[in-house]
């Protein structure tokens, strides 16, 4: 017995080891990944189809949510959830990385200088004071900049690309979306009631929405009302704000090396520019380009937000409901302050370019 359990370690690489000698070991390999993409795609089967009975809801947040009732319930196996903690890195990395062929420099750009200003002016100060009111408050470092991430760029995404850098767990992830999901909604439904008593134009309210809202599908249903040319501002806008996520995040990593925060951690801590933030500028600039067709736009959006869902569905698995609901009185406050905050600054610049 003893030689069957210390052949592969002295003789065969790791990343070599047959079928037979990952059973006698129990190492995690590559054929023990298929149980986490099933978990996985399942996962997003059912974000898909929630989404579509109850579509107020995106299918990014049907997704978590989805995933925290599997893992908490017992719906998911052990094999199942241990296989899927695998996967979910690499599914979100993708994501992020597709994410990059939404947005294009030429549509930045002809908002004009003024309107891209005010939109990188609002990230700035809702990032900056929504993680500091999160650190005063208690929340932690990770969940405060994670919380401050999603409201000042888009959402979900935003926290997803920034778990790394920020040194965030599962449970940091799923709350910082449950707020982003639960003010964003709030916002979606309440600034198309503010345009009219605050005497703002199309595109005036067209760029507060795109510039305040969190996730783009609730930037698409707030402006919605308006008809389409006010939904080409608000994404427009929005996606500025998307375009700004791999900046945000070189940032952040770079000002936690020189503050020391990663002292001690040098084996482990991430690059300062990851990999997939790269590869989404890549995107942005291939899209840039003109080259690609709309026909292969479209497609790669519904991998994007498949890969996506999915990599969010075994994030919401890892996370224990008890653990989630501490400390969820502050978080609310912090989420409120950072709501009004985001869309008090965002409006004082539109009626400040008139």
């Amino acid at each position: 017995m003893t030689t069957v359990e210390q052949a592969p370690a002295e003789t065969v690489p790791v990343a070599g080891r047959g079928r037979a000698a990952d059973t006698a070991t129990g190492a995690a390999t590559p054929p023990r990944r298929w149980p986490g993409l099933v978990a996985a795609a399942l996962g997003l089967g059912g974000a898909l189809l929630a989404h579509r009975f109850v579509p107020a809801v995106g299918v990014l947040t049907w997704a978590v949510a989805l995933g925290m009732v599997a893992g908490n319930t017992g719906l998911l196996p052990r094999v199942a959830k241990q296989a899927l903690a695998a996967v979910t890195r690499r599914l979100l990395r993708i994501g992020i990385v597709l994410l990059g062929f939404a947005v294009s420099f030429g549509s930045i750009m002809a908002l004009g200088v003024g309107t891209v200003a005010l939109v990188a002016g609002t990230l700035v100060v809702t990032l900056v004071v929504t993680t500091w009111l999160g650190n005063r408050l208690q929340l932690g470092a990770a969940r405060s900049l994670l919380i401050g991430t999603g409201f000042a760029i888009c959402g979900a995404s935003a926290i997803a690309a920034m778990e790394d850098t920020a040194r965030a767990d599962e449970e940091d992830v799923a709350v910082g979306i449950a707020m982003v999901t639960l003010f964003g909604t709030v916002a979606m439904v309440l600034l198309p009631l503010l345009a009219n008593p605050l005497g703002l134009s199309d595109v005036q309210f067209g760029i507060w929405a795109g510039a305040s809202i969190h996730e783009v599908g609730q930037v698409v249903a707030a402006a919605g009302a308006g008809g389409a040319a006010v939904v080409a501002i608000a994404v427009v806008v929005k996606l500025t704000r998307v375009l700004l996520l791999a900046p945000v995040v070189a940032t952040v990593s770079v000002r936690r090396r020189l503050a020391g925060s990663d002292q001690g951690t040098a084996a482990k801590r991430p690059p300062i520019v990851p990999l997939f933030v790269l590869g989404f500028v890549a995107c942005v600039a291939l899209r840039s380009t003109g080259v690609m067709p709309t026909g292969a736009l479209d497609a790669i959006s519904h991998v994007q937000v498949a890969a996506l869902a999915a990599a969010l569905f075994g994030m919401g698995a890892a996370v224990q409901i008890r653990s989630l609901l501490r400390g969820s009185g502050r978080v609310l406050l912090v989420s409120t302050l950072s709501t009004l905050l985001v869309t008090g600054v965002a409006l004082a610049g539109v009626l400040v370019l008139g």
